[in-house]
């Protein structure tokens, strides 16, 4: 071959110099720009462009080097192989070389068309290896003794009372839809936990109390059970002079709608706490108390006697919030009446409440016809409506010390000689006639 001088080869079209460097034995022309390429020519060709040429061909080299420096050696071969193949493509369009030139790109591209096809199988066996974690982790069965929070959900303690971590969270719908209530025995599979969950949840209740969930939740609506005056008084049994009074002369039985009613400072609080105290020990009996707009330091009061409110909301918080409160508390004495069990409801005060939901609040009380039992004694400034059972309590009685406070005229219960018999309400008749006198 001629020896050609530098301006010819820089007036010659690429692909006659690819072809050249070809011949005479340039390593890695591909890779390098014309004006590379016409200096690494002269050099082989005994020119006088060998400095620029070595210096273009190392900085070629080097340069990949220093852009994969930090990278893994996997992606280092990616990056290596993704140029050439651009090279290579661009080079068979523009001088027409032949396929096994420009099949030198295919490799890479089917090597990274391969890889996407194994991380999608990847990615396919881990989504069938979780479904069947899930599935298999669902076919776990928990059982445990039903513990409600305040917000209408709760859980299977597993082993009650005591809290633990293997614990199934039990959702509020749930909840509801079973009329679970504290102390219930359910059984039902458990999913694991899912991000940002600390327990695992129970997917469905199997049995309640050993029987079929659907059997047991199946029935008469709570609103529609048939109801009774109420027949059992409650014995107080209390040396107290204010809850003798109430025992005897405005008395409370099971399934009674109460109210204890009175202006600022007349005892309300004081009374209902009593009240709460003495219901709180008897056998059989669920007692519940719901603080509704109290004041802070009652209700700290509160929360060092005996039951411990299940909510406790102070006169700042919202209506919504407070209604919310007295409700659950509701729906959860609603189950265990309807279920054959004696429920009282204890709420201070139906006064922060809305006028449909204190009513409604009263209204849930009965006497249930063959069945349990839901009492609800609530304070409030006046009588709500639909009591069997109203306190009155007189301000001035209380105000100087003189108890008890009772103020017999307004006070008085309805059908008193179902609770106390027919020489009882003799005795109340005579007791508020002598008030009048």
């Amino acid at each position: 071959m001629a020896v050609l001088d530098r301006a010819s080869l820089e007036g010659s079209p690429l692909a006659d110099l690819h072809t050249i460097a070809r011949e005479i034995g340039i390593d890695g022309f591909r890779r390098l720009r014309k004006a590379q390429l016409v200096d690494a020519i002269v050099e082989r060709q005994g020119g006088d462009g060998a400095a620029p040429a070595a210096a273009a061909e190392t900085d070629a080299e080097e340069k990949p080097k220093r852009r994969t420096r930090t990278r893994t050696r996997r992606k280092k071969d990616e990056d290596a192989a993704e140029p050439v193949a651009g090279e290579a493509a661009a080079v068979a369009k523009e001088d027409g070389a032949t396929d096994e030139d420009a099949g030198e790109a295919r490799p890479a591209r089917r090597s990274r068309r391969s890889r996407s096809r194994d991380a999608d199988r990847d990615d396919s066996g881990a989504a069938e290896e979780k479904g069947a974690q899930e599935k298999t982790a669902e076919e776990k069965i928990a059982e445990g003794t039903v513990e409600l929070l305040g917000n209408g959900s709760g859980f299977v303690r597993v082993s009650p009372p005591e809290a633990s971590d293997d614990d199934v969270y039990i959702s509020a719908a749930q909840v509801r839809r079973c009329e679970l209530v504290s102390g219930d025995t359910v059984t039902g599979p458990v999913r694991p936990p899912r991000r940002s969950e600390r327990y695992p949840s129970l997917v469905r209740i199997d049995t309640i109390n050993g029987r079929p969930a659907d059997e047991v939740a199946e029935g008469t609506p709570f609103d529609e059970l048939p109801a009774a005056f109420p027949t059992q008084r409650f014995s107080l049994d209390a040396d107290d002079p204010t809850l003798k009074a109430i025992e005897w002369l405005t008395p409370i039985g099971r399934g009674s709608r109460v109210t204890i009613v009175g202006g600022p400072r007349s005892g309300k609080t004081e009374t209902l706490r009593r009240l709460a105290g003495a219901l709180a020990g008897q056998e059989g009996l669920d007692v519940s108390l719901v603080l509704a707009g109290a004041r802070p330091e009652e209700i700290t009061e509160w929360k060092a006697g005996t039951p411990e409110p299940a909510a406790a909301l102070s006169l700042a918080a919202s209506v919504d919030a407070q209604a919310g409160a007295v409700e659950r508390a509701i729906d959860t004495a609603k189950r265990i009446a309807a279920r054959g069990g004696d429920a009282v409801v204890l709420v201070d005060s139906l006064s922060a409440l809305p006028t449909g939901v204190a009513r409604r609040t009263l209204a849930a009380a009965r006497d249930i016809v063959d069945g349990g039992s839901l009492t609800v004694i609530a304070t409030a400034e006046s009588p709500v409506g639909g009591e069997t059972t109203v306190v009155a309590l007189d301000v001035t009685l209380t105000s100087t010390g003189r108890f008890p406070a009772l103020d017999l005229v307004a006070s008085g219960t309805l059908r008193p000689e179902l609770l106390v018999g027919e020489a009882g309400r003799d005795a109340i008749a005579q007791a508020r006639a002598a008030a009048l006198g």
